[in-house]
């Protein structure tokens, strides 16, 4: 898989997060039915707006593009997003680029202009097809722009493959002089460079198609004469207000990762963000966000059932093949739906389904453990598919552990009037107790 990555001038907002998870969730789903996958996933650290944000701080377009990799890093992390297994950058490519360029040239698909040099769109017969826009249309709009560059061009069309280098501008040596790659380009170098010449998948958001997929397609087809990609998949945007507009920077309307998880749990925003197929829309509110918080916090509770549970089910109990069933067909119903072009809006309602399933298996006086364990199995692996991980106990502090201590002996006692007193402050720090055969439960209030 490659799946083009972020430019990175600034902190990712919530709309370049979706593609990140978006595709984690794809690639984690792979793994889950067997496949290993080699996913790549580029850094785009040459580019106007890296150079624009470095002259802005005073500082080298290598430091801002550091920097905010970094925080790229770190913000996935808090995300459970797995690291690609390769995060190519631009800057380190460069002379695999200037190559790819060289035999673009000799083959007759590029060519140089007083340094810089641009892609014969035209000559690429199917150019448009992935997009579905034909040459006619492309060229009534392209023969509207203006400006020396298009002055220069053989044809409005045409896209740069190497721009020659501006007063300032952080630039490399090349056959047509100094100067720095089109952004286009890099991606099929480094694509073709780390998953050879023809790739299984090719992802990213669905902003890219056009043109950035399309010119990924003509560059790379031209240079090697094989099928570059043979899956491309574009996730839906993020959108926000009443209008629906999509979140874009250019357009003012984001929330980046770095601030929302200062205080909102990263694993909500996973949740919220995994849960939708890939190519629908997402509409952020606080509405949709606080719903996804209260979905989780279900499912929570359900592996801290499941947990309290196993701790009391009898080891050596015989396992009920009517049980085994149940959970055999739940676990085929899952599969079906998420093999159905990776549809996590209909995976994790199996998931529920898997919930409703066990908390009244849970019910039961006597369980048995094998049938927890597969059932706890299943539960943990679906939620890491959607980048969801759950630790026993993790919302108890010690305070919290003292009191359910001592309203058990306040009830041994038969001390009722503290028990009810420790019930009531235990509520109003948001613990919920449930009192079963198996001893006391408690439960996060949603």
């Amino acid at each position: 898989m490659y799946v083009c990555g972020p430019t990175v001038y600034n902190y990712i907002h919530i709309g370049n997060a979706r593609s990140t998870i978006a595709f984690d969730t794809i690639r984690r789903y792979f793994e889950y039915r067997g496949y290993q996958v080699k996913y790549i996933s580029n850094f785009t650290d040459v580019d106007d707006k890296i150079i624009r944000a470095a002259k802005e701080l005073n500082v080298t377009a290598p430091e801002i593009a550091n920097r905010f990799i970094r925080a790229f890093v770190e913000d996935t992390q808090a995300l459970n997003v797995e690291a690609a297994t390769v995060h190519p950058r631009v800057m380190d490519h460069i002379t695999d680029i200037i190559s790819f360029i060289q035999t673009l040239i000799e083959k007759g698909y590029g060519y140089e202009v007083n340094g810089d040099v641009y892609y014969r769109t035209r000559k690429f017969k199917t150019y448009g097809q992935l997009s579905d826009q034909s040459i006619d249309e492309l060229e009534a709009g392209a023969s509207q722009r203006t400006g020396k560059e298009q002055n220069q061009k053989e044809d409005p069309l045409d896209f740069a493959l190497w721009k020659k280098a501006k007063e300032g501008e952080i630039a490399w040596n090349s056959p047509w002089g100094k100067g720095r790659p089109g952004w286009h380009i890099e991606c099929s170098v480094m694509a073709t460079k780390h998953l050879g010449e023809t790739i299984d998948i090719h992802g990213g958001g669905q902003d890219l198609e056009f043109p950035h997929h399309e010119n990924e397609i003509a560059q790379s087809e031209a240079k090697t004469g094989k099928k570059f990609a043979n899956y491309w998949m574009h996730n839906g945007y993020v959108t926000i207000g009443e209008e629906d507009q999509k979140m874009s920077k250019s357009l003012g309307n984001f929330i980046t990762v770095h601030e929302m998880i200062q205080t909102v749990d990263p694993q909500v925003l996973r949740f919220f963000m995994a849960t939708t197929q890939y190519r629908r829309p997402i509409r952020y509110s606080e509405a949709t966000l606080k719903e996804a918080a209260i979905n989780l916090q279900r499912l929570r509770n359900t592996f801290e059932n499941l947990k309290f549970r196993l701790e009391s089910a009898e080891k050596n109990l015989g396992t009920d093949s009517k049980f085994l069933a149940e959970l055999e067909q739940i676990q085929q119903h899952f599969i079906k739906e998420m093999d159905d072009d990776f549809n996590a809006a209909n995976g994790i309602t199996v998931v529920y389904e898997l919930t409703k399933w066990l908390n009244t298996y849970l019910e039961n006086d006597v369980v048995s453990k094998v049938i927890l364990v597969k059932g706890e199995a299943l539960f943990t692996q679906w939620l890491s598919i959607f980048g969801i991980l759950f630790t026993a106990d993790e919302l108890l502090d010690e305070e919290i552990e003292q009191l359910i201590e001592e309203r058990t002996q306040a009830r041994k006692n038969r001390n009722f009037i503290r028990s009810d007193e420790i019930r009531e402050l235990l509520k109003e720090k948001g613990i919920l107790l449930d009192d079963t055969p198996q001893g006391t439960r408690w439960r996060r209030e949603l």
